[in-house]
């Protein structure tokens, strides 16, 4: 009996440690069809990690480094989708598909050994969220939907909402672009960049002390699978609505937007009705970009709400 107990407690600690050891803060590369996706597993803390999923498509996970003060109670893994970041760069149509991006994701999950996890998906990388949890629910233990893209449609729709609150002259530009389908000229740019001063990132960029290697989004997989701006879908995300998935989640789920987000509060708050066992909550003074707006007022949301789980 003696031999047995010490046996089962060695065995105990020997796969702990392995399981552990999975989680040390490292960086590395997971190989998927098309390339090699990049991974960072940052913080020393021991609570559940949270793994997040970055905008775009097309974007890179360097705005997920304000999330270090997480740090202290767990870890919080990066990764750039396949094609921009970090990762492997391409511009392969045939690789830029949702089940594509879902597929990312598990490889992740299982090269980490993530048998417990927080999921955290912001714009783009909350409809990918909601996408991966109805196909491979275990091991998610909550999810955060962060100005998530639920529906394009009901995207679309706020934006024209949006549109209308810009001056004259861009709604001008806007409806113009719309009506021609041409989406390249200078005066489109500067309403799309007026639009996002607003809407999008709302005070001067903020690079976090460990976001110390450039890496670059793909505008290619952008333009093919959303379009020319932010207020416009024209690729293969047009019909995009997971907004039926809602109440099929079965986990604590936190939607949080930006008090001026292109993602609207009061869009969001309705998606988080349609979801049980849900929290809803606004970033004070924040645009799209969040975490860039004020750090400080998300991360103390995304405390609270994982401290009220665990």
């Amino acid at each position: 009996m003696k031999r047995f107990l010490v046996a089962a407690v060695f065995t105990i600690l020997f796969f702990g440690c392995q399981k552990n050891e999975s989680l040390k803060p490292h960086e590395g590369k997971v190989k998927v069809e098309g390339g090699e996706i990049w991974y960072k597993v940052m913080g020393e803390g021991d609570g559940t990690p949270i793994l997040t999923l970055h905008g775009g498509p097309g974007g890179t996970h360097r705005y997920f480094y304000k999330l270090s003060p997480q740090n202290k109670s767990r870890k919080v893994i990066l990764f750039d989708q396949l094609g921009s970041g970090r990762s492997d760069y391409h511009t392969d149509t045939t690789l830029m598909t949702v089940e594509h991006f879902v597929e990312q994701v598990h490889k992740v999950v299982n090269d980490l050994q993530l048998d417990e996890f927080y999921l955290l998906g912001h714009s783009w990388g909350g409809a990918l969220a909601l996408e991966y949890y109805s196909q491979h629910p275990e091991g998610i233990k909550a999810m955060i939907l962060s100005s998530p893209l639920i529906s394009t449609p009901r995207w679309e729709a706020d934006a024209d909402t949006l549109v209308t609150t810009l001056p004259e002259r861009y709604q001008e530009i806007i409806y113009e672009a719309n009506e021609t389908g041409n989406y390249t000229t200078a005066s489109y740019d500067s309403a799309n960049n007026y639009y996002w001063g607003k809407f999008g990132v709302r005070t001067e960029r903020k690079k976090h002390p460990m976001d110390t290697v450039d890496a670059s989004s793909n505008s290619v997989i952008y333009n093919y699978m959303w379009g020319p701006s932010e207020f416009r879908c024209t690729g293969t995300l047009k019909d995009f609505d997971a907004s039926d998935e809602l109440p099929n989640i079965k986990v604590p789920t936190l939607f949080v937007t930006g008090e001026f987000d292109e993602a609207r509060p009061e869009t969001i708050e309705y998606f988080s009705k349609q979801t049980s066992n849900s929290e809803f909550a606004v970033v004070a003074g924040a645009g799209h970009s969040t975490l860039n707006d004020n750090q400080e007022g998300y991360n103390e949301i995304l405390s609270s709400f994982l401290n009220s789980i665990e």
